[in-house]
């Protein structure tokens, strides 16, 4: 039989148990005494307290290889992995159950053959290690004839599973179907109506109708909730006049970055290396006579232009090639010439002049740089001081008139970036500011401090008619404008519909051809290519834009390519569709396995397992 959806092979199997017994081992075998030894049943198959036990310990620290994070059991509760780990263990051994039940097993001499099999229990030489086995087992907290139950019992859930998807295949026309769906293609010749085609020119709104629209369309003219805040600035800049940068310090300055000041005369350079003398010169003397090209010889190579950029580099970078280069014309191509990779090539392809800047010169930069990084340093020192002053009851307002902070006030809105709300901290904080909280110094990603308070809220309210006149007017025109034109497109389109041309009702049209339902047409709709779909072919349609209207006629409907691309596509969207029918066939299967099996749970001894569990 032929296996279908999460059937496994039988290497696959044993290879896995084999990994199963040897991960076990690593975690840490768990088990209980007492007089608990079952979680609960199912049918006539037990579920162990070592069995659930060890499952769920392994669960959890596969979650914690994937993130690297530590994983308490009280998280791994929060996340409903225990019962996720009671889920799967019910519905196993409820299809073990199954599988007794109808008489699916192997036999021992298959069972032996699959144990000898499995790589983690053979020794140096390949052949299977009986102590090897036996310790790998008890490692794992396994008995021998534990473990070779659960072999016997795994296989039989396989056969169970291939007796049940073996021949499970969705019809070829669903497929079919679908691949139709994204490749399918279409011609057809549109045109566009703007503002600029209207045959009546849109008229002036009266206030009496921009009042009528703005009642029928409250909705859209909505002022969002929003956050009356008072905070107070300060950064960096404000305390320029408060630093000093002595003489001294600025040459120090300008000696510790005197190789950003002063820069040698550099080359932009390409730089292609041979494998021996000959291929190079041979390489120089096809150029010389004009057998080829510097790009034809870089491809030649396998390589691309960007492969052999150099980018700038100074004369004594580029070391025994540095005179020749550096003596050479833009676009002159040197060599071959000696290098630490061998013989190489060059071609030049800038020429930048070398940089000398005086101290003078650079004072400027240099005294605003230094004096804005001790200035930064200020505000900290600052931000310590106001801190403080606002833990002892200071107000916002206080603040502003003893120091160099800043007032302001801001209606803030989930959507505001303006200001001090283009920055992402300060949005974030003011998402959560309440009124009970306290105003406190914070920073901001450029160095600058603030501290806000919340003075009230306002919950989304209709933005008054005169506030909202300007919005509601353009509203108002697109509207006009978009109804004018679908009213003139639907006179053009009957005439189409009729037989006539585009040319002929004064339309220049745009033939496209070929193309797929996720196509993107410029200057088209939004909705326009799923219009298209929609027709057959001599249909006209009129499709609205934001701010024009388009009428299209569909000329043609091509079947998709039939070409090597696309046939791998068909059967690898056959076999997918085949799995997850098989997948969800036999899903259906063991939740009816699972409910004529009965499931008992026993709480206590769940809570016991968990109890047990750090």
């Amino acid at each position: 039989m032929k296996a279908k959806g999460n059937s496994i092979t039988k290497t696959a199997v044993w290879g896995l148990m084999g990994l199963l017994v040897l991960g076990l081992g690593g975690f840490g075998a768990v088990s209980f005494t007492g007089n608990i030894r079952t979680v609960g049943t199912v049918g006539d198959k037990p579920i162990s307290v070592d069995q659930y036990a060890r499952e769920l310990q392994q669960q959890i620290r596969a979650i914690e290889a994937q993130t690297n994070e530590p994983l308490s059991f009280q998280q791994a509760q929060t996340i409903g992995l225990d019962r996720a780990v009671l889920q799967r263990l019910v519905r196993l051994r409820a299809l073990d159950n199954e599988a007794d039940q109808m008489g699916l097993s192997i036999g021992d001499e298959n069972l032996r053959e699959r144990i000898v099999e499995i790589s983690s229990f053979q020794g140096i030489d390949g052949k299977f290690d009986r102590e090897g086995y036996r310790y790998a087992l008890q490692q794992a907290g396994l008995s021998e004839a534990a473990f070779e139950i659960s072999l016997r019992e795994e296989a039989g859930r396989a056969l169970l599973q291939q007796a049940i998807t073996a021949g499970v295949d969705m019809p070829s026309v669903y497929a079919d179907t679908l691949i139709n769906y994204v490749a399918e293609k279409r011609s057809f010749t549109w045109a566009k109506l703007t503002q600029d085609d209207l045959t009546t020119p849109l008229g002036e709104p009266t206030d009496e109708e921009l009042k009528t629209y703005y009642d029928e369309n409250a909705g859209m003219f909505m002022l969002p909730a929003s956050k009356s805040i008072t905070y107070v600035t300060l950064s960096p800049q404000d305390l320029l006049d408060e630093v000093e940068v002595s003489d001294e310090e600025l040459r120090q300055a300008y000696d510790d970055r005197s190789s950003e000041y002063n820069q040698p005369e550099r080359r932009l350079v390409e730089r292609l290396v041979f494998q021996n003398q000959e291929a190079a010169d041979q390489a120089a003397a096809a150029l010389e006579v004009g057998g080829t090209t510097f790009e034809t010889l870089v491809e030649e190579r396998g390589l691309a232009l960007a492969d052999i950029d150099m980018g700038d580099v100074s004369k004594d970078e580029l070391g025994a090639a540095g005179d020749s280069v550096f003596a050479a014309q833009v676009t002159d191509i040197v060599g071959p010439v000696p290098t630490n990779l061998g013989p190489a090539l060059f071609r030049v392809n800038g020429v930048l002049p070398a940089l000398e800047t005086s101290f003078e010169e650079a004072r400027p930069t240099l005294q605003q740089d230094l004096a804005a990084d001790r200035a930064g340093r200020l505000v900290e020192v600052k931000a310590r001081e106001l801190d403080d002053q606002l833990a002892g009851g200071a107000s916002l307002e206080q603040i502003a008139e003893d120091s160099k902070m800043t007032l302001h006030t801001i209606e803030w809105t989930q959507d505001s970036t303006e200001d001090i709300a283009a920055y992402a901290g300060f949005r974030e904080a003011a998402a959560g500011l309440k009124e009970s909280d306290f105003p406190k110094i914070s920073q901001l990603d450029d160095g600058s401090i603030y501290a806000m308070r919340l003075d009230g809220t306002k919950p989304e309210r209709p933005n008054p008619f005169e506030d909202a006149r300007d919005l509601v007017k353009a509203d108002w025109m697109a509207d006009q404008l978009i109804a004018a034109l679908t009213a003139q497109a639907k006179t053009l389109q009957k005439q189409l519909v009729d037989g006539a041309d585009f040319e002929a009702v004064g339309l220049t049209p745009t033939i496209t051809e070929g193309q797929t339902r996720d196509a993107f047409i410029e200057g088209a709709p939004e909705a326009f290519m799923s219009e298209v779909f929609k027709a057959t072919p001599g249909d006209v349609q009129v499709v609205e834009g934001d701010d024009s209207v388009v009428l299209v006629r569909l000329d043609d409907i091509s079947q998709p390519d039939e070409n090597a691309k696309t046939q791998q596509l068909l059967e690898q969207l056959g076999t997918q569709l085949n799995t997850q029918l098989a997948d969800d066939v036999f899903a259906l299967y063991a939740a009816d396995v699972v409910r004529r099996s009965s499931p008992q749970i026993d709480q206590q001894a769940i809570n016991a397992v968990h109890v047990n569990f750090p």
